[in-house]
Parts: C-alpha cells; sequence; structure tokens
C-alpha cells in the first residue's frame, strides 16, 4: 500500500464537492447573452475555480471595455438564484464515500474555497450538507485568493497543520497551482475535460472522481505527524 504522509484533508468546493460550477456557468451565459455577449463553453471553463474578481477580470478582457459588469454582477445573481429555485445543486459522485472514509481513519478536514463565505453556506445549505463541514475557510477570510496560496495556509493554520502535512483535493488547475505554493499534497480531481495537462503533472495524484479518492485514501498506510 501506498505510504502518504498527511494527517488531514482539505476539501475546495465549486467542481469538487458540489457541481456548483455548472449552475454558475448557466447563470453567467444566460446574463451575458441578455446583454448581447454569447459566452460559450470554452470560455466558461477558463473560469473554473477562479475567485469573483478574477472571473470578472476576464469576462472584462474577453467582452470589452464596455462590458457592464455591475449590470452582468446582478443579471448573473438573478438568474442564478432563479435556475435554483428549481433545481439542487448536485453534490459529486463519491464524496460520501470520501467522507466515510476519511472519518473512519478519524482525520480532520477543512473546507477551503474561493468563494465569499455567504455563497459558500448558501450552496452548502442548498445541497443538504449545512452541517458536514465544522471549519471553513472563504475568499473572505485572506487577503489573496487562489491561485495564491494563502487560503490553503489558512485551513492548515485553522486544522493546526502545517501545510505539507494536509492532503489539498481540487478541482481546477488554479486551485492545484494554489495547493503546490503552498507546500500541500494536492490530488487533483478533473471538473472540466479535457483534463489540464499543466495541472495534472503538478498534482502528485490525479482521479477521476471523488470515489477513486475514497479508494486511494483507504490503500494508503496513512502516517499522522
Amino acid at each position: 500500500m501506498p505510504e502518504v504522509q498527511f494527517a488531514a484533508v482539505i476539501f475546495d468546493l465549486d467542481g469538487l464537492v458540489l457541481d456548483s460550477e455548472s449552475t454558475y456557468f448557466a447563470a453567467w451565459r444566460l446574463a451575458a447573452a441578455e446583454m448581447g455577449w454569447p459566452l460559450d463553453d470554452a470560455f466558461c471553463a477558463t473560469l473554473s475555480g477562479l475567485q469573483g474578481g478574477m472571473v470578472y477580470q476576464r469576462l472584462q478582457r474577453h467582452c470589452g471595455p464596455d462590458f457592464d459588469l455591475e449590470r452582468f454582477a446582478a443579471l448573473s445573481r438573478r438568474h442564478w438564484l432563479a435556475y435554483l429555485q428549481q433545481r439542487s445543486i448536485p453534490v459529486k459522485p463519491g464524496f460520501f464515500k470520501l467522507l466515510e472514509v476519511i472519518k473512519q481513519l478519524q482525520l480532520p478536514f477543512a473546507l477551503a474555497t474561493n468563494s465569499r463565505r455567504k455563497d459558500a453556506e448558501f450552496c452548502l445549505e442548498h445541497a443538504g450538507l449545512h452541517d458536514v463541514f465544522q471549519s471553513i475557510i472563504s475568499r473572505d477570510d485572506v487577503a489573496s485568493g487562489k491561485p495564491a496560496p494563502d487560503i490553503f495556509h489558512r485551513a492548515a493554520e485553522m486544522l493546526g497543520l502545517p501545510a505539507q502535512h494536509c492532503l489539498v483535493l481540487e478541482d481546477s488547475p488554479i486551485g492545484v497551482a494554489a495547493a503546490k505554493t503552498a507546500g500541500a499534497i494536492c490530488i487533483f480531481v478533473p471538473s472540466q475535460l479535457p483534463w489540464d495537462a499543466d495541472a495534472s503533472q503538478a498534482a502528485d495524484h490525479v482521479f477521476a472522481d471523488l470515489g477513486q479518492v475514497a479508494d486511494f485514501v483507504s490503500a494508503c498506510r496513512v502516517c499522522p505527524l
């Protein structure tokens, strides 16, 4: 069995625990189309894992300096909330299996997300996971969001460990970059196809879903430190 030196697990949220990115993309496309700027799937994929400010910067570059970001933000929020009135936010396959493994191994775990806390808590509530994560680190808690390592350093601090003793689970290239810069062990579970080659190479391991991650963690001879 592989021997992996970690003593805690840090989850990303959007695209990793929840299939929330698909709801954001749907709302962004509707808002942009209403403003006369259609967004295709390829462009939306480049926004995966980004914090809000960086999303808006890329939109401005893509659509031009006359693109009204304030109107876009209001429209996309309205479309997103309307979308969620008709649909729930799906939990990603394998999450509950992995959660059970982590609990059996008595590993502490936390959530570290580029989302604002109110949005993260709203999504967790809407997905029925409001009571799962006792430790949540959001974009509100750090000076810089991912790809800066701040969120993972703060999460590790909250867990009482250095980042290099934490296993980070990420679905985006932005998140993988942040985790590796923080010095953490990182598993890449891509939410977008095709899998990003650079992120796949940078991560310590790559798996198709959280069920495979659960099997890997179960097989590891985890070494508490």
